[in-house]
């Protein structure tokens, strides 16, 4: 009997068990793999988002006629686009000025050159083509100075450009310009001739861990989130050397910080209104778009986004905290606002999505107000109309007399 049972655990039963279990181990370590492969995905997902990184290559030089003055690009969405623009390259140069598209087919773009090159300057085929334009305050011949704004991380550089003097009550309105992620001050140089010629004084501001701006311990962006505080900062300070109303301007994430200065400052009473081109106005729709832009599954950018937000994962995440979403989402906090807003965004912006803007002009139409562009793609809207972004802006200034734009009858 003994000698039957042995042979009984040893028989078709036993080996069945066997197999299950095997078949376990092997479900087991392949689905922990999956689970770790997805971790480090998601990890690397994060990280992209908070840390600054260098700019990214979007185009190629495919051809430079010296004689004409003229340059081929790859053909991209941006790179077709009429108007005047920059492009950082390598070489001879780090940036050249490009105008008006002159021929383009299915891959390429010729268009010409704004910016002198001779015969024997070498220029990096790989490219990013820019909205900036203007690289150095200089380039705007307009009298500025720059400044050092105390902060809690240190002090912050900034350009200030005074406002032209004008029969108009502008003399103690300041314009305070912020820039977006991935950027510098060089990105607000466009908009500073607008107001200096309103007679409005601008202050072109940088914030932490811009690459100007002293760094926090992790060099990382809070999206927002604690940018903001340097902002206000410059804003006390601006109200030291004789600012009375602010104008608060922010170009993409620097449209995020903007709102939460407007909710958060203890100056936020002299706040006279908003101006955000193409801006960051809820971080989880940014993101959501991106990460269909980048071909990721959606559980993956929803395990990227909930990883930011809790405080447990900065270690990994390299971020100086949890990125508090909630708290960025002025679409759902959008019965907080109380000074005019304007937004200047197209709906082909192809990394900040217009839909949050027109979200937030919809839940309030009486207070925000939408300028909506087709085709201009992402803070490159001065670029490509610049009289009817001027003229927007002028206008709003106007209708919320916030400047005086037309000349006194005398």
């Amino acid at each position: 009997m003994k000698a039957s049972r042995r042979a009984a655990g040893s028989g078709p039963a036993a080996v069945h068990r066997a197999t299950l279990r095997t078949a376990a181990v092997a479900l087991a370590s392949a689905l922990l793999a999956v689970c770790a492969m997805l971790a480090v995905v998601t990890v690397r997902v994060a990280r992209r988002v908070v840390r600054p990184a260098p700019r990214a290559v979007d185009t190629r030089i495919v051809d430079v006629d010296v004689a004409a003055q003229t340059i081929t690009l790859g053909r991209t969405p941006d790179t077709v686009l009429p108007g005047r623009y920059g492009l950082f390259t390598a070489g001879s140069t780090d940036y050249v000025k490009v105008g008006s598209v002159l021929s383009s087919d299915e891959r390429t773009v010729k268009r010409k050159l704004l910016t002198q090159v001779d015969g024997d300057m070498q220029l990096s085929a790989e490219a990013a083509f820019s909205g900036w334009y203007f690289q150095r305050p200089e380039e705007l011949h307009l009298p500025f100075t720059t400044e050092q704004i105390p902060t809690a991380v240190g002090p912050c550089p900034a350009w200030l450009f005074p406002g032209a003097e004008t029969a108009s009550d502008a003399a103690d309105t300041w314009a305070i310009q912020i820039h977006g992620r991935g950027a510098n001050r060089s990105e607000c140089l466009r908009a500073v001739p607008v107001f200096q010629g309103l007679g409005v004084t601008s202050l072109v501001v940088s914030y932490r861990n811009d690459g100007d701006a002293p760094r926090t311990r992790n060099g990382s962006y809070s999206l927002g989130a604690t940018e903001w505080r340097d902002v206000d900062a410059a804003i006390g300070w601006a109200i030291r050397h004789g600012a009375r109303r602010i104008i608060l301007m922010g170009w993409s994430m620097g449209g995020a910080i903007a709102l939460q200065v407007v909710v958060g400052s203890a100056h936020r009473e002299l706040i006279g209104g908003l101006i955000l081109d193409s801006p960051v106005v809820d971080w989880r729709t940014v993101l959501t778009y991106q990460g269909r832009q980048m071909g990721l599954p959606t559980p993956v950018t929803d395990l990227a986004i909930g990883t930011l937000g809790a405080a447990w994962t900065a270690p990994a995440t390299h971020a100086d905290g949890a990125i508090p979403f909630d708290r960025l989402d002025m679409v759902a906090r959008a019965g907080e606002l109380n000074r005019p807003i304007l937004i200047l965004h197209s709906d082909d912006d192809g990394f900040v999505p217009s839909s949050a803007s027109h979200a937030l002009a919809e839940a309030r139409p009486g207070l925000v107000e939408l300028e909506a562009f087709s085709t201009a793609r992402h803070t490159k809207l001065w670029n490509y109309d610049q009289q009817r972004w001027t003229d927007a802006i002028e206008g709003w200034l106007d209708r919320h007399h916030l400047i005086t734009t037309e000349e006194p009858v005398s």
